[in-house]
């Protein structure tokens, strides 16, 4: 599994796709790999949401949706990986840089850039082939990395500007 594999399975075909349709996207070329390729895809995928579990990126998950679990950053963070390489990269660099995103996945009229148990289907695969489970690969440290960012609208519309523009709060 080489990197280029890892960004060609988990990036979205169009922007446009709702998050059920990513995750059918990713199980369908999944379930073409061996059981080796699943665990070395899992194990890449683990350390891509490793490189985004920080207070930066978290913070803009706060800012889009007032994301305040772990559970549904980590959902965040599959959302972004969907992103594919280019746009993940410069996200976990600058976070802020999601308020140039033009395309985001709705629910009841408001943002929903979450994708279900993404990080779950290499290993629900494999488990239905082997009856084992994949190694647990942590998607993150004990806490998220950095400075935890600071709720106050004076902060966050100074550390994320692009972010507060298009989603005031």
């Amino acid at each position: 599994m080489t990197e280029t594999d890892f960004w060609i399975l988990v990036t979205r075909e169009q922007l446009e796709q709702s998050s059920d349709d990513i995750a059918k996207q990713l199980r369908d070329k999944l379930q073409a790999l061996d059981n080796e390729s699943l665990k070395a895809f899992d194990k890449m995928f683990g350390q891509q949401l490793r490189r985004s579990y920080s207070w930066s990126v978290w913070g803009a998950a706060y800012i889009i949706t007032g994301c305040d679990s772990d559970y549904a950053f980590a959902e965040f963070r599959c959302f972004l990986l969907s992103l594919g390489q280019q746009w993940y990269d410069k996200i976990v660099a600058d976070p802020d840089c999601l308020g140039a995103l033009t395309h985001w996945p709705l629910v009841d009229d408001y943002a929903y850039p979450f994708i279900e148990d993404y990080d779950l289907i290499a290993g629900q695969i494999y488990e239905d082939r082997t009856g084992n489970e994949l190694p647990f690969v942590p998607s993150g440290q004990h806490q998220p990395v950095g400075k935890k960012f600071s709720t106050k609208p004076k902060i966050m519309r100074q550390t994320y500007p692009l972010l507060s523009a298009r989603f005031p709060f």
